[in-house]
């Protein structure tokens, strides 16, 4: 059974940085696609970020520059690392997992509807 744990979210001020970390238990995480998602309230979901197995790496033009996403398959464990966080970025992150990653464009997915495990979420609010 595929389990995701986030932690590491917070209260930050505008311009600051926080690190998410996504615990993956139940499955061969290292051969599985990998993603970072939001939800602010009233807004649909969106994607972040995603890292396929063979380090191929996405994301959402809202983020490029600021945010960076890894894996560490020793530890099991998917980390986003968030800089120069504006107010916009207040949301729950949830991480996500599929068995693999598609490709549109040529590029990983992003989409929320290519990933079939989910995690609870962590919050990140941002105040300006």
């Amino acid at each position: 059974q595929v389990q995701l744990v986030e932690s590491g979210g917070g209260s930050v001020q505008a311009g600051g940085s926080l690190r998410l970390s996504c615990a993956a238990s139940g499955y061969t995480y290292m051969t599985y696609c990998m993603g970072w998602f939001r939800q602010a309230p009233g807004k649909e979901r969106e994607g972040v970020a995603a890292i396929d197995s063979d380090g191929s790496i996405s994301y959402a033009e809202s983020v490029k520059g600021r945010f960076t996403i890894s894996r560490d398959n020793a530890k099991n464990t998917l980390y986003l690392r968030m800089n120069s966080l504006k107010p916009e970025d207040t949301a729950m992150y949830s991480c996500a997992a599929d068995r693999r990653c598609y490709y549109r464009d040529y590029t990983v997915s992003v989409l929320p509807d290519d990933f079939g495990y989910w995690g609870q979420g962590t919050q990140v609010t941002v105040s300006s």
